[in-house]
């Protein structure tokens, strides 16, 4: 999995990029906020963020909210980096959109576990995307079924969409998973068949 380091201080990116790439991570790096927002939203981009609070031009709270505001669908799994360590600090970064909250100097265990619930994060995200897809397909198929259809008032065969004509059966195993099992209503069978009843 990719993930964006954004730290200005060079020490602290290069130690961040040689922990992360012993954890197997493939490692982006940007040294400035203006940097980490473009390359945060480049196709393919790292699913998971970390970003330095202070950075030049745009801080990380400032790269965060503007990323959310601008992608609110996409599941980026985003950290703050910081020194600050109060409350009110906590609660600034993730009210700016921030999924997590990480203090300088930082724990390589709780780094490591915090990327653990980054990536479930990003897996989780991930697959009901593809649920929401295949429901999303479901339905455009069942909305096949809808709406007004031609039918002949003799043979009652459809016309289909593609302004031919074919039997209900045909139509409806096209446009369905529904399968066939042909029956005799009681008044076919007694139009078609009135000696069976007296039997």
């Amino acid at each position: 999995m990719n993930i964006l380091i954004a730290d200005d201080d060079v020490t602290s990116r290069c130690l961040l990029e040689a922990v992360l790439g012993k954890l197997g991570y493939d490692v982006v790096t940007a040294s400035n906020g203006n940097d980490a927002l473009a390359k945060m939203q480049i196709d393919g981009a790292p699913d998971i963020v970390i970003l330095d609070w202070i950075m030049p031009g745009m801080d990380g709270i400032e790269v965060c909210r503007l990323y959310r505001e601008a992608h609110p669908n996409v599941p980026k799994y985003i950290i703050i980096l910081t020194a600050k360590d109060s409350k009110s600090d906590t609660v600034e970064g993730l009210v700016a959109g921030a999924n997590d909250y990480i203090t300088k100097p930082f724990d390589n265990s709780e780094l490591i576990a915090r990327l653990g619930v980054g990536r479930r994060f990003v897996d989780m995200q991930k697959k009901l995307a593809e649920r929401v897809y295949e429901l999303k397909s479901a339905l455009d198929h069942v909305k096949k079924l809808q709406g007004i259809l031609p039918i002949c008032m003799y043979c009652h065969k459809i016309r289909n969409d593609k302004k031919s004509w074919e039997r209900v059966e045909q139509y409806i195993s096209d446009n369905s998973d529904a399968e066939f099992s042909h029956s005799i209503c009681p008044e076919c069978m007694e139009k078609y068949h009135p000696d069976t009843k007296k039997k």
